[in-house]
């Protein structure tokens, strides 16, 4: 039985979050808490396998809870995100702080549209129950965080022609922190362009990319259709769209599209891999990371057909060993990857 604490100021948020859970069998709801610093008390007393944290709350807010619980006593969170650019500068703070992954909220006057999350976090609760979490650690001073990359980077000493331009990576659950230490461990004369399918809702991966761009040496954007991909460049999938690729004569377009509309997941990591698989075969290497379910595995079939190499995280490193996992079994990973070492396997790889 997977054990829940839930904390949210709202009574009614409270009480609808608590009975979608314990609609799932495998799920108890052990407690709820109406403010950050209630939370913390219950998550001493009750010692619950997943936490969802509301953000903004009386007394102690969301981010300063979690905080406190990443610190000591580290466990699976996750947050209760409202769809703005407020709600998502504050999620992917959070994100970044150590929780999970969040459930997104659709507030307006006229209605609550929380039931709509009922089956998404159901599956998310069971899915990361019982995962070790890493304490948060202090953060580096910056010129300490620079010379940590830094040495980092100089041990990339690719060996060589370079023999792939572009590399797309899938990535679900868990993905912000890992997309962030992938990006930021690789130069800004990075030889290739990156495309990237990040499971996420429209109004964060603006956000998403933003920060991004604020902490990578590499050029990072929410890709726009039309645009010319380039060297060094890393291209987010807008949220509700997908990412492909339009291979001309002498150069590569970025293609953004509603189509398919009936996909499961927009972004599609399928949609992407299969794209690059068919723009540019053998010059591809995908990286798939953390993520529930198995998107991405037949896209990596057809770009292993076409020559492509590819990577998978390792379970070890992974919030939900789920999409990494399935490329894995299917036997269509070149390598098994930690993710602080991802970024070097990235650029061993496109020599190879």
């Amino acid at each position: 039985m997977v054990k829940v604490v839930v904390v949210d100021d709202s009574a009614f948020m409270r009480k609808a979050i608590q009975t979608m859970l314990e609609k799932d069998t495998e799920i108890t709801v052990v407690g709820t808490a109406k403010n950050g610093e209630e939370g913390l008390e219950k998550v001493r007393d009750l010692d619950p396998d997943v936490v969802t944290m509301d953000i903004e709350m009386p007394k102690m807010d969301g981010l300063t809870a979690l905080r406190h619980i990443m610190m000591e006593m580290p466990r699976p969170v996750l947050m209760i995100s409202s769809l703005t650019t407020e709600g998502a500068e504050a999620t992917l703070k959070a994100l970044e702080l150590g929780a999970v992954d969040f459930i997104p909220k659709q507030l307006s006057r006229v209605s609550l549209d929380i039931v709509r999350i009922e089956e998404d976090l159901q599956f998310k609760v069971r899915a990361i129950a019982g995962r070790k979490l890493r304490p948060l650690r202090p953060r580096a001073p910056d010129a300490a965080k620079s010379e940590a990359m830094e040495r980092k980077r100089t041990r990339m000493k690719p060996s060589g022609s370079l023999g792939r331009d572009v590399v797309a990576i899938g990535v679900s659950t868990g993905g912000p922190p890992a997309v962030q230490e992938v990006l930021s461990g690789l130069p800004s004369n990075f030889p290739a362009g990156i495309l990237i399918a990040q499971h996420m809702p429209g109004a964060f991966t603006g956000p998403f990319a933003k920060r991004l761009d604020g902490v990578c040496e590499l050029r990072v954007k929410e890709a726009e259709h039309g645009e010319r991909f380039t060297p060094g460049t890393a291209y987010v999938a807008p949220g509700g769209m997908h990412l492909r690729i339009d291979q001309k004569v002498s150069h590569i377009n970025v293609v953004v599209s509603e189509e398919p509309r009936e996909a499961l997941y927009k972004p599609s990591v399928d949609e992407l891999m299969g794209s690059v698989a068919a723009g540019v075969g053998r010059r591809a290497l995908a990286v798939i990371l953390t993520g529930m379910g198995h998107d991405g595995r037949e896209g990596v079939r057809a770009l292993k057909e076409k020559g492509g190499r590819a990577l998978a995280q390792s379970d070890e490193s992974c919030v939900v060993y789920g999409m990494p996992k399935a490329i894995v079994d299917a036997k269509l990973a070149d390598r098994v990857v930690d993710i602080e070492d991802m970024s070097e396997a990235i650029v061993q790889g496109l020599y190879m």
